[in-house]
């Protein structure tokens, strides 16, 4: 995968979808709304080819600049979309306009949804076996048309990782879905996407615990208002305060940074590591 100022090049690329990314922090965006990420999920998994969704939020952003794995593995995505309101934010005080958000959890949504249409198959890796089997239970009663293929709780070491990754593979799900922490979902995907054989993964975060129940999302409008962060600080204060007040400020500072001087697309200096 090459990488130029402002473009990602793949060999299956096109012109049109070129013109569709913004280089934003030395990323390259795709500036595309809700529907057509759907829509290219869709066409991968027609296709069976694979479509490696990644989310950048201000805290990536901020920690990608000392966190090589992170960002290694967002320079391997098919497809890179803004998680947070204050990117989109940023890149329209830079000239770089991406269209909307299109939140992590939110394509998660909209994804299960297509696979309950079309009777397509999943797998959940991620979070602790009784969250998990919370969610598994709203999957099915929410989502009755598609298909679990499989499930593995997210709280496994480095050498159980290949095991885990070739069940996987094994099950042949359309789609794999990550409700792990950053970097350990990104690594996971870049470490073992070539052996999977599943045309959509998608690292989801946190959006298992949403979706069981266990954690309550930010009310619509403050979700508008790009204020989730805010909803979760009035949670968890005494835990989440400081991580806060320094990735934001962080990433206010980059903002400022980038507007003065862009940043040089980020490189990929090296081959995705094998799979064992």
């Amino acid at each position: 995968m090459a990488f130029e100022l402002g473009r990602l090049s793949t060999p299956t690329g096109t012109k049109r979808l070129d013109q569709q990314r913004r280089l934003l922090f030395g990323l390259s965006v795709d500036g595309i709304r809700m529907d057509e990420a759907v829509d290219r999920c869709r066409q991968a998994i027609q296709t069976r080819k694979p479509m490696l969704v990644g989310v950048i939020n201000a805290a990536k952003i901020v920690n990608l600049r000392r966190d090589p794995a992170l960002r290694d593995a967002l320079l391997d995505c098919n497809m890179l979309l803004a998680d947070g309101q204050s990117v989109v934010w940023a890149s329209r005080l830079l000239g770089r306009p991406l269209p909307e958000r299109v939140a992590g959890i939110d394509l998660f949504v909209k994804l299960l949804d297509l696979a309950h249409r079309q009777h397509r198959s999943i797998y959940l890796l991620g979070a602790k076996p009784e969250i998990l089997a919370a969610l598994e239970r709203q999957v099915a009663r929410r989502w009755p048309g598609l298909r679990l293929a499989g499930s593995h709780h997210g709280y496994f070491g480095e050498t159980e990782a290949p095991e885990i990754a070739a069940a996987i593979r094994d099950a042949r799900p359309d789609m794999l879905f990550l409700g792990m922490a950053s970097p350990k979902k990104e690594i996971f995907l870049r470490r073992f996407q070539h052996m999977l054989n599943v045309p959509v993964l998608h690292g989801v975060g946190g959006s298992f615990d949403v979706l069981a129940g266990l954690t309550k999302r930010a009310p619509l409008a403050w979700q508008r208002l790009g204020l989730e962060w805010g909803y979760r600080l009035l949670q968890e204060p005494r835990r989440l305060w400081k991580r806060y007040l320094v990735t934001n400020c962080a990433f206010v500072a980059l903002t400022v940074r980038e507007a003065v001087r862009p940043a040089p697309a980020l490189q990929l200096d090296a081959s995705p590591p094998s799979e064992s």
